[in-house]
């Protein structure tokens, strides 16, 4: 057996009264983390040195028993104390260049969210959170497994939410030899095609919602700033992108749980999308949200001992004759059926390029279970732009 982590995203319902206590318990943690900020900045002009957690910890809770400060002792101090160790994990991400130099956070800028490492929990159809009480929540779906940490965050449409990480047995991983397989070719005009001949639908959320983005950001535009009815109209604008954001993420899960279900070995490419995100097809693919759909797959293969092989994005599927393995360097992206110069078979351009990956993809995993190493084979001389790396084909 081992250990997996996974996150329960349910809508919180509040009062009135507990929406003001959550605003207040996010205001908190926005302080503390401004505060202590502040102390290590000038702790380190004074001393050349940081710091520490510990020492962050200790002076909080005498802050605590200072009459100005003393509403600190309405928030959890968990609340407060994971403030502290989220600095410090934003100095380590600093200094090991992942990240830039932390910075102070806005009261109109930085949105209200906080986590409580323990003790929250469900009960029935609320969520037990320590200082604040039961609150009425959607809960959709049961929570399985050992609940740790919970993270209460108000998205832009006003709306509370809390997620909540679990930790669940699952079985261990077999090393089986995989009985199905398939190779997916992700694109723009059709979100995905299967090496089986199945052709998955883009939906473009984004595209389809467009004209309304475009009427209420114009509403919006109209109002007065700071005034009740801009906030209204802000709030429209926040909505419209959820209900995108949601569409999405359904079209998505419900893609990948079907894929993970019917085959043991999914196999996509590695594109590029940082690089065509910088291109005029920017938008489309920031719609399709080919990452967001490489990490489902990845996270759900693992659960159910499944696998998901990534090909090079170097690799021709497209070229590539799946009857003979002739490439057609002549191929263009507006050939979409192309018949080989070598067999004389005709191929559908994403079927043929989604038959290639999945032959590809059982190659590589076969040559990494067989031999116990990754495979270094690449595309190595070949006639590759890398400005055009990982171009959608």
């Amino acid at each position: 057996m081992r250990i997996v982590q996974i996150t329960y995203r349910y809508r919180l319902e509040p009062g009135s009264g507990q929406t003001a206590v959550l605003a207040r318990s996010a205001g908190a943690r926005r302080w503390v983390w401004n505060w202590a900020l502040s102390r290590k900045r000038a702790y380190y002009t004074l001393t050349g040195k940081g710091l520490t957690y510990h020492a962050l910890a200790a002076a909080l809770t005498e802050l605590k028993q200072q009459p100005a400060t003393a509403w600190l002792r309405d928030i959890d101090s968990q609340l407060l104390q994971q403030a502290l160790r989220d600095l410090e994990t934003a100095f380590g991400n600093f200094f090991a260049k992942r990240a830039r130099f932390p910075r102070f956070r806005s009261i109109k800028r930085d949105t209200p969210r906080f986590r409580i490492p323990q003790r929250v929990a469900i009960a029935g159809q609320t969520i037990r959170v320590p200082k604040i009480g039961l609150i009425p929540a959607r809960i959709h779906r049961p929570l399985a497994g050992t609940p740790k940490s919970a993270t209460f965050k108000r998205e832009a449409d006003g709306h509370w939410y809390v997620a909540i990480v679990a930790e669940q047995e699952v079985s261990a991983h077999t090393n089986r030899t995989p009985r199905t397989h398939v190779g997916v070719d992700l694109g723009l005009k059709s979100f995905a095609v299967l090496s089986t001949g199945e052709t998955v639908d883009n939906p473009r959320v984004f595209r389809t919602q467009q004209r309304k983005l475009a009427r209420a950001g114009r509403a919006m535009s109209r109002k007065q700033r700071g005034s009740a009815n801009r906030a209204k109209a802000r709030a429209q604008v926040a909505r419209l992108h959820a209900k995108i954001r949601q569409q999405r993420s359904d079209f998505l899960h419900k893609l990948t749980s079907r894929l993970v279900k019917s085959f043991d070995l999914i196999s996509i490419e590695d594109l590029s999308v940082r690089g065509l995100a910088r291109t005029k097809l920017a938008k489309s693919v920031y719609d399709a949200a080919w990452g967001q759909f490489r990490t489902f797959l990845t996270y759900k293969a693992d659960r159910v001992d499944g696998y998901v092989q990534v090909i090079g994005r170097f690799y021709p599927s497209s070229r590539r004759c799946g009857a003979c393995g002739a490439a057609n360097h002549a191929l263009t992206l507006a050939d979409r059926v192309w018949m080989c110069a070598q067999c004389g078979s005709t191929h559908d351009r994403d079927v043929n390029a989604a038959g290639n990956i999945d032959r590809e993809g059982v190659r590589l995993f076969m040559h990494h279970v067989a031999a116990g190493h990754a495979e270094t084979q690449n595309a190595c001389r070949a006639s590759v732009s890398p400005a055009n790396a990982g171009k959608a084909r």
